[in-house]
Order: structure tokens, then C-alpha cells, then sequence
């Protein structure tokens, strides 16, 4: 009986494990077909990158060449940090940053707390919230251009509306857009008006957040109004609000349509010319391009220190 061989085949065989090799074509083929099936995902895609591209990075790039250099008659030279001296030497440079800062402490002391007030008061209505959530967001829903000529009809000398409340209660009359100790002050109040909505409902939205466990101890403890918002509300929303103040930080150190819209731009004796109405004048009145996009530059850097601790923020909120 003759022993049984066995087969010694020569090839061997492909694994059918994950190791196994994909052939090229069929690599293709599937490359294609996942791009056959989210061809309409690339294409909004790239429109965004496209649109993203054309109007937020290159002018930035172009905007950080300009401050180098120098425009006259459609030629561009490059001058080095000539424009940042200029713009350094100008006194309306300085001025226009003190009223930057000031406008920003004026609109932080009052767009900053009074929402957050509001808020308070808006989480103690247990019936009709909704109606004052609408209430207080509508001037948030309006044109700005329309909320900005109505507080300008308010402000009129004549027949405006502060003057008449003034008038009806026997007290001076104000200048409040032609006086440089109240027109800043003015702009302040209508930016609030305009822009305290949002911020209102994020509040609103933390402190409904807090477990109402925390003001029924401190109640029974005998704590009052004031110290129940020092010890509790603050310290459970201290997060959102630092959110929102680097956010108003960064608003507020743009500020351009109040001022221009109300007192032209720069008011009485220059008292509301801001950092962005200054580059607005370097751009469109002298012609100074380089000198404007210098000082873009300056607000741009500035900005961007505040962006990245907002960003910072944001993720440690996250984790």
C-alpha cells in the first residue's frame, strides 16, 4: 500500500485577513463612488472655501502688505515701518484711542451690568417671561440704522424726547450731541439700548441653570437679595460672564456705525472719533491707505490677544 503524497503547491495562497492588499483599480473605483455620492457636501464646500478666501483672508493678507507700504497714483512701494511712525506722530491717533477706551468702560459699565440685572429680574417672573423675553430682545431685531435715528430723534435739542421729560420736570435741557460732556456718553447709552438683548438672554439662560437648592439654604440662613447675587448667582456664572465681557471688549473696541450715524463720526471737538472711524478717515478722506491699514493692523493685534483668551475660555467651559 503505497504511502499518501502530499501537495506541495509552489503559490501561495492570498490572506483574506485585513492585511490583504487592495488592487489599485478597485481603490479608484471606490474613491470615485464616495466622491459621486457627497459631490454636492464638496461643492458647498468648497463655495465656502472659495467665498471664505476672497473675503476674509485675503484681505487680511492684503491689508497686512498695505501697512507696509505706500500707494500714490495706483503704484505701490514699500516703506517699511514709515506708516506705523506716521500714524504713532498723529495727536488724533491718541485722541482716538482714549475715546475708544472710554466708549468701551462706558458700554461695559452699562451693557455689561444692567442686562445681567435685567436677567435677574426677568428669572423672578414665573408668568408672562416669554412676552418680556420678546420685549427685551426687540431692539435687537430692529435695522440699526432705524434704532440709531430714533435715539437721534430723542436727542434733538429741540423737540426731542429727553429734552421734553427734562423740560417737564423743570431741569436743564441738554446738548446731548453738540456737548463734548455728553455725547459720548449719548452714544454709549443708545449702543446699550441697541445691543443689550442678547447678552440678556444668555444670562437668562445661566441662571436658570443654578439649582434652586443653593438660594433656599441661603434663605433659611437669612441671606438677602444682595448677598444671595454676590455669593451664589456670580460664582455659578462667572464663566459666562467672563465669556461675555471679552466678547464686548472686542465689540465695543470696533465700534463705528453709533458715533458716525449720531454726531458724524468724530462730534463735537473730535469727542466720539473712535479707532475705526480713524481708519475710515485715513481710507476714504485722506487717501492714506497705507496709514489706515497701519493702524488696522495696531487694532488687529490687540484684538487678537483678546480672541485668544476668549478662545481659551471657551475650551476650558468645554472640558
Amino acid at each position: 500500500m503505497s504511502a499518501p503524497t502530499l501537495s506541495t503547491s509552489s503559490t501561495p495562497s492570498k490572506p483574506d485577513g485585513p492585511g490583504r492588499e487592495v488592487p489599485a483599480y478597485a481603490r479608484r473605483e471606490a474613491f470615485t463612488s464616495a466622491l459621486r455620492r457627497n459631490i454636492s457636501a464638496h461643492g458647498f464646500l468648497i463655495g465656502a472655501v472659495l467665498c471664505f478666501s476672497f473675503f476674509s483672508w485675503y484681505p487680511m493678507v492684503r491689508e497686512f502688505l498695505l501697512a507696509f507700504q505706500k500707494t500714490e497714483a495706483g503704484k505701490t512701494s514699500w516703506v517699511g515701518l514709515r506708516n506705523l511712525k506716521y500714524v504713532a506722530n498723529d495727536p488724533a491717533f491718541w485722541q482716538a484711542w482714549r475715546n475708544t477706551l472710554l466708549f468701551t468702560g462706558l458700554a461695559l459699565l452699562l451693557g455689561f451690568v444692567v442686562p445681567f440685572f435685567v436677567a435677574i429680574i426677568l428669572n423672578e417672573f414665573r408668568h408672562g417671561q416669554g412676552y418680556l423675553r420678546l420685549l427685551v430682545y426687540l431692539p435687537v431685531m430692529l435695522p440699526p440704522v432705524a434704532s440709531v435715528l430714533l435715539f437721534k430723534y430723542f436727542y434733538d435739542p429741540g423737540y426731542g424726547l429727553f429734552n421734553g421729560i427734562l423740560h417737564f420736570l423743570h431741569l436743564p435741557e441738554q446738548q446731548w450731541l453738540q456737548s463734548t460732556s455728553t455725547a459720548m456718553l449719548s452714544v454709549v447709552i443708545a449702543s446699550t439700548w441697541m445691543n443689550m438683548g442678547g447678552a440678556t438672554l444668555i444670562y437668562l439662560a445661566a441662571l436658570q441653570g443654578i439649582p434652586g437648592e443653593l438660594y433656599e439654604a441661603a434663605e433659611l440662613d437669612g441671606a438677602g437679595l444682595f448677598s444671595k447675587i454676590w455669593h451664589i448667582t456670580i460664582p455659578q456664572t462667572r464663566l459666562i460672564l467672563s465669556l461675555l465681557l471679552l466678547m464686548q471688549i472686542i465689540a465695543t473696541m470696533q465700534v463705528f456705525a453709533e458715533p458716525f450715524l449720531l454726531t458724524g463720526g468724530a462730534g463735537p471737538e473730535g469727542s466720539t472719533t473712535t479707532v475705526v472711524y480713524l481708519i475710515y478717515q485715513y481710507a476714504f478722506n485722506f487717501n492714506n491707505y497705507g496709514g489706515a491699514a497701519a493702524l488696522g493692523l495696531v487694532l488687529l493685534v490687540l484684538l487678537a490677544g483678546f480672541s485668544a483668551v476668549y478662545v481659551r475660555l471657551s475650551r476650558d467651559s468645554e472640558d
